[in-house]
């Protein structure tokens, strides 16, 4: 007999390891069909899937590592093995705080992800795919994203993936005295908007939403005025750069959109991408997706190293306090069980003994209460002695303890064969075979 509660496997693909077109291959409608999809393979128990512009990631509960697996393989089918980075139980719960403390990021410390992890944990729960496991190891991820925003400096000067792609078309053809196009009014065109406004001459926004586009407009400090994306061709005419960061899953920007456009710089930071990729077949038009802003971001990485060399620090902490935490609740469940075990004993014996006793109602409160009191007694040492084994990993002692208090408890749940993989690693050889064989 086990104590087995489930176990997390996730699967990533970034743009550290991927092309665009390798990351759009993995993406999906929204994370809430994706987190739908993977609930409707039977041996899921909890999913969630994060979807940003340069990651889209995906992790399940399942009763064991193999199904968790197969079921992440299915859901990536159309991405290639030498970009899908597979992560077990422990692996999938450290990188999760990782990607929300922005050390997974293009732009390393970018405050958005911590608020994109929150939206997708919202999703995920909307869709029915958070349980005990992942509500755990999600808000922990939150968390930690929180602790290193205000106790390092992980995120000082608020660089954003935006603000890179407007460093990269400075560097590439100047700002200075230029018009700026932006398109999309979200949170990755309000960051794209606030970086340009002090550096051009006249900034257009354009967004699905006009009501959007025209707050956006309102609120950035330059000469904005808010194009229908019906008139995108007229507006690119009058821009010659261009920042592009749209939730659409169609293209924006069409060969014929900046066909007759003359010299003009696009960065597209769109997941999918906004431009149609014949788009850089014309003389005029220079394109650049998330893959040419790796040389801003590693600059961005240097000068952030020292930082997130304290937030790995403060995650390595976090992380064992999840597995404590872990642990002390798989305890609970079995101290749980230990008690009703113990009540149901204590139950029947006190029926026993009153029946044939002769009781009035205050002598029989005496009983009831002596009763309570020897069970708690009893059970004190023990229940002490299983959160310890729990925390300590020690699966022979609380195994031990529950055949004591009731040998029939388990009898349907997972035998030794069934134990989690992830368990299963970290059990000594022996304690292992001891379970095997009860």
């Amino acid at each position: 007999m086990t104590v087995g509660t489930g176990v997390i496997s996730g699967a990533s693909v970034a743009i550290d390891r991927a092309t665009v077109d390798e990351l759009e291959a993995a993406t999906v409608e929204s994370q809430r069909a994706g987190v739908e999809r993977l609930l409707s393979v039977p041996a899921v128990e909890e999913a969630f899937v994060l979807q940003t512009c340069n990651r889209v990631e995906a992790y399940v509960v399942t009763g064991d590592g193999p199904d968790g697996r197969a079921a992440l393989a299915a859901f990536f089918e159309d991405v290639p093995d030498d970009v899908l980075v597979e992560l077990g139980h422990e692996e999938s719960l450290r990188h999760l705080m990782r990607v929300a403390a922005g050390l997974e990021s293009l732009v390393v410390g970018e405050d958005q992800i911590l608020g994109q992890v929150g939206d997708a944990y919202e999703d995920a729960r909307a869709a029915g795919g958070v349980g005990r496991l992942l509500e755990e190891g999600v808000t922990k991820a939150i968390h930690v994203g929180e602790r290193a925003r205000t106790e390092t400096a992980i995120n000082e000067g608020s660089v954003s993936l935006a603000s890179a792609a407007v460093s990269l078309a400075d560097e590439e053809v100047g700002l200075d005295g230029t018009a700026a196009l932006v398109v999309g009014a979200g949170e990755m065109g309000r960051l794209a908007a606030q970086s340009l406004a002090p550096r051009v001459d006249r900034l257009h926004v354009a967004n699905r939403t006009a009501e959007r586009a025209e707050h956006l407009a309102e609120t950035v400090d330059a000469d904005a005025t808010v194009v229908d994306l019906a008139d995108l061709d007229e507006a690119v005419e009058r821009a010659s750069v261009v920042v592009t960061a749209t939730g659409s899953t169609d293209y924006v920007f069409e060969r014929s959109t900046v066909a007759g456009a003359g010299e003009t710089f696009v960065v597209d930071i769109a997941q999918p991408r906004d431009v149609q990729p014949t788009v850089t077949e014309l003389p005029d038009v220079t394109v650049r997706d998330l893959d040419a802003l790796q040389t801003v971001t590693d600059e961005n990485r240097a000068q952030r190293a020292e930082a997130a060399t304290v937030v790995e620090e403060m995650i390595d902490v976090e992380f064992e306090h999840l597995l404590a935490q872990y642990k002390r609740k798989r305890a609970d469940r079995v101290i749980s069980a230990m008690y009703e075990s113990a009540e149901r004993v204590k139950a029947q014996e006190l029926e026993t003994a009153l029946e044939k006793a002769d009781f009035d109602a205050d002598q029989r409160e005496v009983v009831e209460a002596m009763a309570d009191a020897v069970v708690n007694q009893l059970l004190a040492a023990p229940t002490k002695s299983l959160r310890d084994a729990a925390e300590e990993d020690d699966w022979s002692t609380i195994n031990t303890a529950l055949q004591l208090f009731d040998p029939e408890f388990g009898e349907d749940e997972e035998s030794g064969e069934e134990i989690p993989e992830h368990l299963r690693d970290q059990m000594p050889d022996a304690v292992f075979d001891q379970l095997s064989d009860d």
